[in-house]
């Protein structure tokens, strides 16, 4: 028979506290009430939330915490998501989902892990964080349900642009590969059957035939990379007509409907912040330095963040100098990097990027325009000119 000593407890008031290590086939449950309290260790199958929500249950009877008592919970984010976080809460379960690379561990090279340790330790560290020790770790801010839709479009472009980078580069490395060299795009069919060996021989058909089927492929990625670009404009004008924080974005030239859509899908307004070191430990343009003794050294930003926005916000650093020359931050970039070599203007647009992300998310969330910045009317983003030569 399994018996629970309960020992020192460190809280005033009843809770459990819960710890999830998941698994594709198993979750470890790691059950304590409060520091000093070895923890309870059970089993379950993934998803299976009848058995956890048995185990809840029974773990209150080991500690002898009344049926009414407040469970706290917490598990690492990854690829099971937020639906976890949504039904514990739909229980009345406080829930947190905390950020992997937050968490604090011992600094040997070789140390022990596994599902067993890793549990009883987020237990440990839940106790510690709910009893205000806030620094232990970091909570990911969950989507809503809409919110977590809505990044869907623009992601699937991205892995579409991925796929289609990719059928490119194998056709052009099988072609290589008998002294052939070719543009793969939307004309690459038509100039198949020309093309010819160092020789003047034809293409071996063997070759031809995986040729064809390979760049089937690339046409229908690209035909579903353009219906979904299409798709992204509309609803991005759609929502420009009815969302301030689109028209605030869309107003600065050099910001354009596709990045004023992803940055606010990502989270620019939705997120919480309270601060501007919050908005762009986002991205993970934050520095890290290195300091002990007299070794003082910088190790280069974080970039423990959203890699996509990280990456459109160094374009629209590239962009915002040619389309704001006069504005503040592309005067302070070229005073601090334009006098440098191609390295330093490299790293400086890093840091203008991260100063442009801090002035974005105050002109979409507070209506405060970068200093110098250029606005202009936003419905002539969605708008093509139509104007053809006149007809002799």
């Amino acid at each position: 028979m399994t018996t629970t000593t309960k020992t020192h407890f460190t809280s005033g008031a009843e809770v459990l506290y819960l710890s999830f290590e998941l698994g594709a086939r198993t979750w470890k449950l790691a059950f304590t009430v409060g520091l000093g309290q070895k923890p309870r260790l059970k089993n379950v199958a993934a998803g299976a939330l009848d058995a956890l929500t048995r185990e809840i249950r029974v773990a209150k009877q080991r500690f002898e915490l009344p049926a009414e008592a407040a469970v706290v919970s917490c598990y690492e984010a990854g690829p099971d998501g937020f639906w976890l976080h949504r039904w514990l809460q739909s229980q009345a379960i406080r829930s947190h989902v905390v950020d992997s690379s937050s968490i604090e561990v011992n600094r040997r090279g070789r140390r022990a892990k596994s599902d067993r340790l890793d549990a009883t330790k987020l237990a440990d560290m839940l106790v510690r964080y709910c009893l205000g020790e806030t620094r232990v770790w970091r909570i990911v801010q969950a989507p809503t349900p809409e919110q977590e839709d809505a990044r869907q479009l623009h992601r699937e472009i991205e892995c579409m642009q991925h796929d289609r980078r990719q059928l490119a580069s194998r056709i052009e490395g099988l072609l290589i590969t008998l002294g052939v060299q070719a543009t793969v795009n939307h004309r690459f069919g038509a100039r198949l059957p020309h093309l010819r060996q160092p020789d003047g021989t034809p293409l071996p058909a063997g070759m031809v035939a995986r040729l064809e089927r390979e760049f089937e492929r690339w046409q229908l990625v690209h035909r579903q990379q353009l219906a979904a670009e299409r798709e992204c404009k509309q609803q991005a004008q759609q929502e420009a007509a009815k969302t301030p924080d689109m028209q605030r974005l869309l107003m600065l030239r050099g910001v354009g409907p596709k990045g004023a859509w992803l940055l606010l899908r990502e989270g620019l307004t939705w997120r919480k912040f309270r601060n501007r070191r919050e908005v762009a430990s986002m991205a993970g343009l934050v520095p890290t330095p290195y300091q002990s003794g007299t070794i003082h050294r910088e190790q280069g930003i974080s970039k423990a963040g959203n890699a996509r926005v990280r990456t459109l916000l160094v374009e629209l650093a590239w962009g915002w100098l040619r389309f704001q020359p006069q504005s503040a931050l592309t005067q302070w970039y070229y005073r601090r990097f334009g006098s440098g070599n191609s390295r330093g203007r490299k790293v400086g647009i890093v840091a203008l990027a991260r100063k442009l992300l801090i002035a974005l998310w105050r002109c979409a969330a507070h209506g405060e325009v970068p200093g110098g910045a250029v606005t202009v009317d936003w419905q002539g983003k969605f708008t093509r000119s139509k104007t053809r030569p006149a007809a002799a």
